[in-house]
Parts: C-alpha cells; structure tokens; sequence
C-alpha cells in the first residue's frame, strides 16, 4: 500500500524560509510524479509545483523564483524548499504522487504551514 508523510510544516514569520519533505513507502518511488498542492481555507486547492519521473519540474506563477521542488529517489522523498514566504503563502500542502503508467493518485494527509508576525 503506497503512503505518504508530509513533514517540516510550522509557523514561520514573513520572509522566512521552511523545507518540506514528503516520505513515500510501499511503492517504486522512482516510477511516480511528485507534486505539491496546498489549501488555504475558503479556496480551492491548488497545484504549487510538481516534478516528473525525469526531473523536470513546473511551478505555479505565484511561487516562481521563490519555492524549489526537488526529489531524492534514494530516500524516496521529495522535497519543497519555500523561501521568501508570505502570509497569503499560509495553507495546508499536501503531497500527491502519480504513478507514471497507471496514473493512479496518492495523497498525503497535509502538513499546516503558517506565514505570521
């Protein structure tokens, strides 16, 4: 069964940086998509960065130049580096992995990130 662990949520004050893991167990890492979604509350989800089975990554425009997403198919984690937060950066990210043949979804259960003086 294919889980995955979000970690390295918190508060963090404007400006500020967090890195955020996600741990996949149960599955052939190397075979999934990776990508990061968050949620504020009263909005949709959103996508916030994903990188491909071949390491190639797309970002949403808010988070560009800011957010860095990156995987480790050794430790079978990916990882978003945020810096340069900001308070409407303030959500629930979640981690979602895509199995690259099956196209089936895996989710995380979220990790809370608060941007706040």
């Amino acid at each position: 069964q294919v889980q995955l662990v979000e970690s390295g949520g918190g508060l963090v004050q404007p400006g500020g940086s967090l890195r955020l893991s996600c741990a996949a167990s149960g599955t052939i890492f190397s075979a999934y998509a990776m990508a990061w979604y968050r949620q504020a509350p009263g909005k949709q989800r959103e996508l916030v960065a994903r990188i491909t089975t071949s390491d190639s990554t797309n970002y949403a425009d808010i988070v560009k130049g800011r957010f860095t997403i990156s995987r480790d198919n050794a430790k079978n984690t990916v990882y978003l580096q945020m810096d340069s937060l900001k308070p409407e950066d303030t959500a629930v990210y979640s981690c979602n992995g895509r199995n690259a043949y099956t196209k089936r979804d895996y989710w995380g259960q979220g990790t809370q990130v608060t941007v706040s003086s």
